[in-house]
């Protein structure tokens, strides 16, 4: 464990501008480090500190804190970065919280009690590290626990992850000739199941990925390129990350047009099982629908109806994404298909979902909510729905039944998500929509003229 009991860091602080900190920390080596480079990035003093084991949690223990905020220092994204790391950020002498009608477009904190969201897109680099599985501590159970050379492999994924910041190109990975194989195995044997039970928007998509982003048995695509075409096709991009996220975290990035994708892959003993996320999920199973438009913008409403929600909602709205984005089943041309990624990149899962064997329901998110997500082993049961597009708005429907005290509005323009809390606000949202409905009348005003006059 840290220990500087009474250690006096940075030089002395002005007592009347003094902010107490009381963190606490998982006990593992380098966790002080880490939020003392919190505190120098963020041009915060430090007059004293001192550290004790948890009361709470043996597995934990505290740091006090007295830091000076330097002039022009924003404090409270500091305490969003420290938030990251700590299992619990209390502050002492700091102001109330800013009232709900003070907020800035440009502010990102805890708003009366309500979760911390991110308002801007580069507010991701605070949250996308807090992975639940990640790098060389892979559990027991996992295929390659006792694989020193793929776990020295995942922790340089790791890295790449939590070195990434918002706006750089994502780092190319040169993947190893055991890597490309094992990818080409689940690709084949993928790739036989597809025609008969993907859905027809995958299908679709698929062979845009192989012509624009090095898709192939022997290749493994790089983020960087997908993300660029995914940019140009739906406005979404990519973002390498470490692992698990929380349920919170991930649907965050959805808000903003953000996909959290993994760059490793799992490990070859085992290539038709995968305990966690890997490359082979998420770009065989996501990328393809998140190339059609009406998915991405269904996506990106998940992701901001989850901003601000509880614990409590955002799990229920965790579990209904579950059991569609990623095990979801629809009905076309008579016959069912899959749509969910966690299906469509799992040949053995694919094949059960559709056998006799498999527990079919209609998706109804009032019930879907109170069903168990299984992550290592197949799912009890999978939701159907009549259409692709029924799924979709009966998420929708049951997202606008989330409690918040104020709605969002996402900006693509400067990437950031605006509150709506004011009668002003509100009616420069309709402007907006005004602009938009004027320009959709004057294309209909064309296209009669044009019928009228077809020779003109």
């Amino acid at each position: 464990m840290d220990n500087h009991k009474g250690e006096s860091v940075n030089g002395s602080c002005s007592p009347a501008k003094v902010t107490t900190l009381i963190l606490s920390l998982p006990d593992h080596v380098g966790g002080l480090a880490e939020v003392l480079n919190w505190l120098k990035e963020h041009h915060v003093g430090l007059s004293h500190i001192e550290s004790r084991p948890s009361r709470k949690n043996v597995e934990e223990y505290e740091v006090l804190l007295d830091i000076n905020p330097e002039q022009g220092s924003n404090l409270e994204v500091l305490l969003s970065a420290l938030r990251t790391i700590a299992t619990s950020v209390k502050v002492q002498g700091l102001p109330k919280a800013t009232p709900l009608e003070k907020l800035g477009r440009d502010t990102s904190m805890d708003i009366a009690g309500i979760p911390w969201f991110p308002r801007h897109i580069s507010d991701l680099d605070l949250s996308s590290n807090r992975v639940l599985m990640y790098g060389a501590e892979l559990d027991a159970d996992h295929p390659g626990f006792k694989d020193e050379i793929y776990r020295v492999r995942r922790k340089k994924f790791a890295e790449i992850a939590y070195n990434y910041k918002h706006g750089q190109p994502i780092p190319k990975i040169e993947y190893t000739a055991a890597e490309v194989e094992t990818w080409g195995n689940i690709w084949r044997e993928l790739h036989k199941l597809y025609p008969t039970h993907a859905c027809k928007e995958y299908l679709q998509n698929f062979p845009l990925l192989v012509e624009h982003c090095g898709y192939r048995p022997d290749n493994i695509p790089q983020l960087d390129d997908i993300s660029k075409y995914l940019t140009k096709k739906t406005g979404f991009q990519l973002r390498p990350v470490a692992g698990y996220l929380s349920s919170r975290d991930f649907l965050s990035g959805l808000a903003f047009r953000v996909f959290h994708c993994t760059q490793y892959i799992r490990h070859g003993a085992d290539p038709f099982y995968s305990p966690e996320p890997d490359c082979c999920h998420e770009l065989m199973g996501h990328m393809p629908l998140f190339l059609d438009k009406n998915f991405a913008e269904f996506s990106q409403e998940i992701g901001l109806a989850s901003l601000g929600a509880s614990d409590e909602e955002v799990q229920k709205l965790a579990t209904c994404y579950f059991f569609t984005v990623e095990f979801g089943l629809c009905q076309q041309d008579g016959q069912m298909r899959v749509y969910g990624a966690g299906l469509l990149s799992s040949a053995g899962e694919l094949k059960h979902a559709l056998s006799d064997k498999a527990v079919i329901k209609p998706f109804e998110p009032e019930k879907t909510i109170e069903a168990e997500c299984q992550v290592t082993q197949f799912q009890d049961q999978y939701f159907y729905s009549h259409s692709f597009d029924e799924a979709k708005e009966k998420l929708r429907a049951y997202a606008a039944t989330i409690q918040r005290p104020f709605e969002l509005r996402y900006d693509p323009f400067t990437q950031s998500v605006e509150v709506l809390y004011t009668p002003q606000r509100i009616a420069s949202a309709v402007t907006d929509i005004k602009d938009q409905l004027n320009n959709v009348t004057n294309a209909l005003k064309k296209l009669n003229l044009a019928a009228r006059y077809p020779h003109f």
